[in-house]
């Protein structure tokens, strides 16, 4: 036998010996019937035990977790030192009501300056509507809710009637639609909105509540074995707002994948390009959103499902601070590695949002103690020069190891811009332990979900889910409480590197995905695909934000004012 592996104790770790590697994954691409003989090997009690081992093995998982004598504590919820009040922000109150916060927050953006939008002449360009595009509508009389309801009832069947079909939705009720969009529409006649996200139109992912609706997680059958009486909490914050639901969007199943790939509903498109992936496993919501069908949308992301989606789409996609949200009527509440979060099309958008969905649950507020709920003061004059304070720290070896080095070059002018612009200054960081990072996390929520969904699998309920979905389950089922102690000693040696860091950088930026948006093999489409060295560069920048708890965000096109029109666009607002 060898001898076992020892990390050196977090504090004596010498940064300046740190080497970047590259991740090297290996595992199969399979699609079709090579999927279907893969899964039944996996789940085979003869041969499926043999293969796990072989493929963790080859991804070094046995040697970190196993063989290897780690010296830290377990750390299974984020742990932060005390943290500074924040300079230019406004407190919004965790347990004010959702109206008054989204109303405080509103007092922090700009003067609202129709002109920008409402041109006579000239085109002007292509810019997604916003939130406060649609009240300033509403309020002038030149349209209502109940026309726009139309128009999107319009375009998702637009949409669903394709070849081949694009669903964006799982669960879509038009006439429920139409009777929202009255009642808000009553509202504004009557002169008195409830507030400015009265008549916003917002997609629910299939993994949060939103009564009436199912709750499916994009399976064929969860909707079955679990009922939904009430609202998520999140969902009742945005309901209490005056917001419109769509419907439940499509997602990965379960969002146990990053493509959006699901044999069950069709696989959702990127309205950028029709032939590719949205990304996952939010792929529904950043879909509709990107395709111009409604404002926001809130998805869950515990390993980028909300910002994977978000930066293949074109939109912005904001991943929360763990426990900022309440979790309750989630499919996925129980893990530590899951938010539920917007996906909008502008930042004010997922700022407006954002403020009428937060606010922690009571056991987490014990548990995690999270500073005071805040949003930035964007009218300040004290914050017209606060961007040249904000010290950006960026990895240069992670930040260029993509497939396409035009990729992190974009990024790359994005962050000059900045600088230029604005005064911002980037530091140069290392974060070591990336690749024992990304096995912590693999683990972390691995393990949680299989606890979740295992006794439904052993319920006989195996076969009703997809193949991708089945691989992963047979793959997490052959993680031990071993590896899952051991993943949370990485988790806190993880989070130690990060707060050095940050010690000297405000944020870390990097690109969020590996690769551009993947093209949809036709092979996978009823039968579903198993590609994890795709999965792996999908996620490659994003884990930190899941495993430690960090809030993070992708923005597209940094710091430009015009956006690429997707090819498929739906102007609901002016249709």
């Amino acid at each position: 036998m060898g001898k076992a592996r020892a990390m050196t104790p977090v504090e004596e770790v010498d940064l300046s010996a740190v080497r970047y590697q590259s991740p090297s994954l290996q595992a199969p691409h399979l699609t079709g019937f090579s999927l279907r003989a893969f899964v039944w090997l996996m789940e085979s009690p003869l041969f499926g035990r043999l293969l796990t081992s072989i493929l963790k093995s080859q991804n070094n998982i046995t040697r970190m977790l196993q063989d290897t004598v780690i010296p830290e504590r377990p750390m299974y919820l984020p742990e932060y030192p005390p943290q500074e009040p924040e300079q230019g922000v406004v407190l919004l109150g965790d347990d004010r009501d959702p109206v008054d916060r989204v109303e405080e927050a509103l007092h922090c953006l700009p003067p609202y300056d129709p002109s920008v939008r409402w041109l006579t002449g000239d085109k002007p360009p292509f810019l997604y509507w916003k939130i406060r595009d649609f009240a300033h509508a509403y309020r002038s009389g030149i349209t209502t809710p109940s026309v726009v309801a139309e128009h999107i009832i319009a375009g998702v069947e637009e949409w669903s009637n394709k070849k081949p079909p694009m669903p964006m939705l799982v669960y879509f009720n038009a006439d429920d639609l139409r009777k929202q969009a009255e009642a808000s529409t009553k509202r504004f006649q009557q002169g008195n909105p409830i507030s400015i996200l009265d008549g916003i139109f917002i997609a629910i992912k299939d993994d949060i509540d939103c009564f009436p609706y199912p709750s499916k997680g994009a399976t064929t059958f969860f909707d079955k074995i679990r009922y939904v009486e009430k609202d998520a909490v999140c969902v009742a914050r945005l309901r209490k707002c005056g917001v419109l639901f769509i419907g439940k969007a499509n997602m990965h199943e379960l969002g146990l994948g990053v493509t959006g790939n699901n044999p069950n509903y069709g696989t959702a498109r990127n309205p950028h390009s029709i032939d590719r992936y949205t990304g996952g496993s939010s792929s529904g919501p950043a879909a509709l959103v990107s395709s111009g069908l409604c404002s926001a949308a809130i998805g869950t992301d515990g390993g980028g499902s909300v910002r994977i989606p978000s930066s293949l789409c074109g939109i912005i996609g904001l991943k929360t601070t763990y426990g900022r949200t309440d979790m309750t009527g989630a499919l996925c509440d129980c893990g530590t590695v899951e938010v539920a979060s917007p996906l909008a099309a502008s930042v004010e958008d997922a700022l407006l949002v954002y403020s009428a969905i937060a606010g922690s649950r009571p056991m987490d507020k014990l548990t995690l103690r999270p500073s005071p709920l805040c949003v930035p003061n964007l009218v300040s004059p004290d914050n017209n020069n606060i961007l040249g304070l904000v010290k950006i720290g960026k990895y240069t070896e992670w930040f260029h190891d993509v497939s396409d080095r035009d990729i992190s070059n974009t990024c790359e002018d994005a962050l000059n811009l900045l600088c230029s612009s604005f005064g911002c200054q980037i530091e140069e960081i290392i974060l070591p332990e990336l690749e024992e990072m990304r096995t912590a996390h693999v683990v972390s929520i691995g393990t949680e979900s299989f606890c979740d969904l295992n006794p439904h699998y052993r319920a006989g309920k195996r076969t009703e889910f997809t193949l991708d979905t089945r691989t992963s389950l047979a793959l997490f089922g052959s993680f031990t409480s071993t590896d899952y102690v051991a993943s949370q000693r990485i988790r806190r040696r993880i989070m130690y590197y990060h707060n050095e860091a940050f010690k000297k950088v405000d944020v870390i930026a990097t690109p969020t995905t590996g690769i551009t948006a993947p093209e949809i093999p036709q092979s996978s489409l009823k039968l579903g695909e198993s590609n994890y060295v795709v999965s792996a560069y999908l996620m490659r920048f994003v884990i930190a934000g899941n495993l430690l708890g960090l809030p993070a965000i992708t923005v597209p096109e940094l710091c430009l004012k015009k956006r690429k029109r997707p090819s498929t666009f739906h102007d609901i607002l002016n249709a």
